[in-house]
């Protein structure tokens, strides 16, 4: 992923105000994250925890969108993210919701997928961030990132409709 300025960031959500996105608390080290390894840039506002924002870039630009983490209930057990399909135990996957942009938005419709609760799909794809556990699989890594990449913008297409 190309490097992303705060202003291209706010600008990028499909699923929100304006006054929602000029309110959302963007990472003040976008300078320093590790663009070449991500395939997309996920964060979780540190104020509010059940807060979480996902940027991707697509053919028509960057796309951004709220979520909202659900929260954890019952046993710890092994879950497994819908993305990236890395396993983690107890906290490690949480369902996250998005707001559908446009009218099916503001009347209420969302998405959701299980996602990794830190959004960090990219560096467990490519071992640069310790899960505990991955699947073995007799893929490349270029296969893993296109199937993460086409689970992600499935889930794009979902939310902006």
């Amino acid at each position: 992923m190309k490097p992303v300025t705060e202003a291209a960031v706010r600008a990028s959500f499909v699923n929100c105000t304006k006054g929602e996105t000029q309110r959302l608390a963007v990472p003040k080290d976008l300078a320093t994250r590790p663009w070449d390894d991500l395939d997309f840039f996920g964060w979780r506002d540190p104020s509010a925890p059940e807060r979480a924002y996902l940027i991707a870039e697509s053919p028509t630009g960057l796309v951004g969108v709220a979520l909202r983490v659900a929260a954890q209930t019952g046993q710890a057990r092994r879950s497994m993210c819908s993305f990236c399909l890395t396993t983690h135990t107890a906290d490690g996957v949480s369902l996250m919701t998005a707001r559908k942009a446009g009218k099916e938005g503001r009347q209420g419709n969302s998405v959701g997928a299980y996602l990794c609760t830190d959004l960090a799909c990219s560096l467990y794809l490519r071992g640069k961030k310790d899960a505990g556990r991955r699947i073995d699989e007799s893929i490349t890594l270029e296969q893993k990132i296109e199937r993460t990449t086409s689970s992600l913008g499935a889930f794009l297409q979902k939310v902006a409709g």
